[in-house]
This record gives structure tokens, C-alpha cells and sequence, in this order.
């Protein structure tokens, strides 16, 4: 099993908890209606989470985390909109704890980029989906990150993620390799798409640079480069300004583009 790379300091949740059905699954919305059955891989803090609960109502999400603290983050989100019909469960995509043809639909958010086999995942995901249903993943690819100005840190940090992504086990260019997995876990019904988180204006700039600044000095990606000599902390700290002065600057634009599928079962 791959090791999560971001941990869930309070500088990830930040960026986490601002996720939507909206803005991170839009292409999954055309395919729920109202009284199916969901599982939501990967669930993290449940924003996600409460929004696709909402809209498939009275139908049931189960949300699923690989440990019962991350769950709780889950529970608390879901618990503070006070929605009946969510679910939880500990379990590895790898190996589900659900009988064959369980749900409708099987949703994961950022989840393939991080496992250690994300074609068997995949195969998990669609033996417990319901003949007909979908399985669905949006993975970003960081090779594809664009931003301007071209600060030089930034380019030091995208190195540096790939690194210890890649030493975690994971795959951090998973976008583009999303039709190739789907293809191999066999799917043969599988539509592509791509989407684009873009942060430009000076709010989302502060927003999206600052947790960066404070993320690459304090979560686990950082506690992971120090211990295996991939940075110093000087190197940390020098990436983190980089953050503010990208940050900073009224020109400054960053885009990350998402790969996209959805899998008839």
C-alpha cells in the first residue's frame, strides 16, 4: 500500500475542505439522480461528500477512508450539515469489504494518484458497482501544472513533489493515465475528459500560494523530504517564500488540469 503523501495537517485541509460536487466533480453530476446508492472512495474531509449526499437524496453515500481518524473528518463535515443518509467505512480500494454489485455509483476524488495499484483499485471499484452504474475518478497530473510568473522555487517545488510522491509509492501524473488504467482494468465503456482548476484573481492567489507556503513547511510531504534527505530546511524555506511571491504578485496565474473518467460497469 502506497503512503498518503499530504497527511492531513491543517494546512491540507484548507486546501481539501474547499473542494465541492461543483467545482471537483462536475462531470460525474449528469449521471445521479435522486435514491441511488454512492460509495465515495477516499471521502477526506467529506465536503465532496455532503454535496453528492444532497443531491442523491433519499439514495445513501457511503464514505470511505483508509483509517478511522481521517473517517472522523468525514463524520464531522457530514455530521455538521446534519444528513441522514451518509455512511462510513474503514477500507482499502485495493481489496473493498463490499459484496459484488453493492452500488450504483462508485466515486473517487484524488484517490488513484496515491495508491500503490491503481489498476486493481479500479477493478475493486467496478466489482462492487451495480451492472449498468458508473465508476468514476478525477485525478490531477502534476507534470501538466502551468503558472506565471515563473518563479524558480516553484519549479523546485513541483521537483521536489514528484519525488517524494514517487517515493511514497505514488503516481503524481495521474491525469493523463487515467483512460490507460481504466483500459486495463477493463472497462471498455470509458469517456475521457479534462477539467482545469485555475486560481488567478488576488483572493484565490492568498489563498492557494499561502497554503502552499505553510504546507511545504509543515505537512507530511515536508516531514518526508527532510527524512529522506530529498530537501533541508532551508531548501523549505526557500520554497516557501517563492509561494508568497508568486502569491503576491497582481500577474500571477496557476492553472492544474484534472484527468477524468467515467466507466460503465
Amino acid at each position: 500500500m502506497a503512503t498518503y503523501t499530504h497527511g492531513h495537517h491543517e494546512s491540507v485541509l484548507r486546501s481539501h475542505r474547499w473542494r465541492t460536487a461543483e467545482n471537483s466533480a462536475a462531470y460525474l453530476l449528469p449521471h445521479l439522480s435522486s435514491g441511488i446508492s454512492l460509495l465515495d472512495v477516499g471521502c477526506g474531509p467529506g465536503t465532496i461528500t455532503a454535496d453528492l449526499a444532497r443531491r442523491i437524496t433519499p439514495g445513501r453515500v457511503t464514505a470511505l477512508e483508509r483509517t478511522a481518524d481521517a473517517l472522523d473528518l468525514a463524520r464531522a463535515e457530514v455530521g455538521r450539515h446534519a444528513l441522514p443518509n451518509v455512511d462510513f467505512a474503514v477500507g482499502d480500494v485495493h481489496a473493498l469489504d463490499f459484496p459484488d454489485d453493492t452500488f450504483d455509483v462508485v466515486h473517487a476524488h484524488q484517490v488513484l494518484q496515491h495508491v500503490a495499484d491503481p489498476v486493481t483499485a479500479l477493478r475493486e471499484m467496478r466489482r462492487v458497482t451495480r451492472p449498468g452504474g458508473v465508476v468514476a475518478a478525477r485525478d490531477s497530473d502534476y507534470a501538466g501544472f502551468h503558472w506565471f510568473p515563473l518563479v524558480p522555487e516553484l519549479d523546485e517545488w513541483l521537483a521536489l513533489y514528484q519525488r517524494v510522491a514517487r517515493g511514497n509509492g505514488g503516481e503524481p501524473d495521474a491525469g493523463r493515465r487515467m483512460l490507460a488504467w481504466a483500459r486495463a482494468a477493463g472497462f471498455t465503456d470509458v469517456t475521457a475528459t479534462a477539467s482545469v482548476w485555475c486560481f488567478a484573481t488576488d483572493e484565490d492567489r492568498q489563498w492557494w500560494g499561502g497554503m502552499w507556503a505553510d504546507r511545504i513547511l509543515k505537512s507530511d510531504m515536508a516531514d518526508t523530504a527532510l527524512r529522506t534527505g530529498a530537501a533541508t530546511e532551508t531548501d523549505l524555506q526557500r520554497i516557501s517564500a517563492g509561494w508568497h511571491r508568486w502569491a503576491d504578485d497582481p500577474d500571477g496565474w496557476f492553472a492544474i488540469p484534472h484527468g477524468e473518467i467515467i466507466c460503465r460497469a
